[in-house]
C-alpha cells in the first residue's frame, strides 16, 4: 500500500498563496479612487467586450484583476445575491458589505477546501449620498476582506502605483483630475520609465453620487478623451473679452498719431490695424 504524500499545512497554504498571487501579478492594474462626485474606476483594458469593471446593483460597482473566467463567475453570482436580496426584502437592504461578506465566504472556502485558489482580486464599491458614506471593499484570492478608503490600487505592479496615486491623490478632486492621475499611474513604469496610454486602450466607469438610482456609468472613448485632454484652463469664450480690450487699446494707441496729422498717407497705413484681422487675430491664437 503506498503511503501519501505528506505536505505540512503550514507549506500548503504558503504554495497556495504564491499561486494565486502570481497569477494575479500577470494582470493588467485597476484603480480605484474616490473623487469629488463618487468612484471612478480606470484600467487598461482594449476590449469592448470583455469587461473587468461592471455594475452591481442600483450604488455598486464591481472591479477585479486576475482570470476573466473565474471573476467573471464571481460577479454573475454577485448579480444573482444582489437581485434576490433586493426583490425578496427592499433594494435598500443590498449593501456592498454584504456582497462582500458573501465573496469572502467563497473565495475563503475555495482557497482552504479547493486543490486550486481563485487566481483574482477584486474591489466591491458602493457610493453613498454624502462622501463619508462611500463603502470601498478589498478582497484577495484567500477570502481577506479589507476596508479601504480613498483609493485602492490592486493587480500587476499595485505596490509601485499605489505609491503614484497616493503621492497625486487629494480629497475632493474633479474627475478629470481623477482620472489624470489614475490614466499616469497605470502608464508609469520601472523607475523613471511611462508611457501614454490612449483612451480607446481604457476601460473607464464611475459611479455618480448624483444619479437618481443607477449611479453606475461607463464612459465611452469621446467624454474619457475630452476629459483626459482638459488641462484646467478657461475656455477661449473668457479670454476673447480680455483679447478684444487688447485690440481696442492697440488701436486707440495707432490712431492717435493721425489726429495730429491727418494726411492721406497715415490714413491709408492706419487701415490695416483697424481692420477684422487685428480683432480677429488675439482670440484665435490666444485659444
Amino acid at each position: 500500500m503506498n503511503m501519501p504524500f505528506y505536505v505540512s499545512p503550514e507549506q500548503l497554504m504558503k504554495d497556495r498563496a504564491d499561486f494565486a498571487r502570481k497569477g494575479i501579478a500577470r494582470g493588467r492594474s485597476v484603480v480605484v479612487l474616490a473623487y469629488d462626485g463618487g468612484i471612478a474606476f480606470a484600467t487598461e483594458n482594449p476590449s469592448r467586450a470583455l469587461h473587468k469593471i461592471s455594475e452591481i446593483y442600483d450604488r455598486i460597482a464591481f472591479a477585479a484583476v486576475g482570470k476573466y473566467n473565474e471573476f467573471e463567475n464571481l460577479r454573475v453570482a454577485g448579480v444573482r445575491y444582489a437581485d434576490m436580496r433586493g426583490y425578496s426584502y427592499d433594494r435598500s437592504d443590498v449593501t456592498a458589505r454584504g456582497l462582500a461578506n458573501a465573496y469572502a465566504q467563497t473565495l475563503g472556502t475555495v482557497f482552504i477546501t479547493e486543490s486550486k485558489p481563485l487566481e483574482v482580486e477584486i474591489v466591491v464599491a458602493e457610493v453613498g449620498p454624502e462622501p463619508a458614506e462611500d463603502q470601498i471593499y478589498r478582497l484577495t484570492y484567500d477570502g481577506t476582506v479589507a476596508d479601504e478608503h480613498s483609493f485602492v490600487v490592486m493587480g500587476g505592479q499595485a505596490e509601485q502605483l499605489g505609491r503614484r496615486v497616493k503621492d497625486g491623490w487629494r480629497e475632493n478632486m474633479s474627475l478629470g483630475e481623477a482620472l489624470r492621475l489614475a490614466v499616469a499611474a497605470l502608464g508609469s513604469g520601472e523607475g523613471s520609465s511611462s508611457r501614454t496610454i490612449e483612451a480607446a486602450q481604457l476601460e473607464v466607469a464611475v459611479l455618480e453620487r448624483d444619479r437618481p438610482r443607477r449611479a453606475f456609468r461607463r464612459l465611452n472613448r469621446q467624454v474619457l478623451a475630452d476629459l483626459l485632454a482638459d488641462d484646467g484652463e478657461p475656455p477661449s469664450s473668457d479670454k476673447a473679452p480680455d483679447a478684444a480690450e487688447d485690440t481696442k487699446d492697440q488701436t486707440a494707441t495707432d490712431e492717435s498719431p493721425a489726429e495730429e496729422s491727418p494726411t492721406e498717407e497715415s490714413a491709408t497705413e492706419e487701415k490695416p490695424d483697424e481692420g477684422p484681422d487685428a480683432s480677429g487675430t488675439t482670440p484665435g491664437t490666444d485659444h
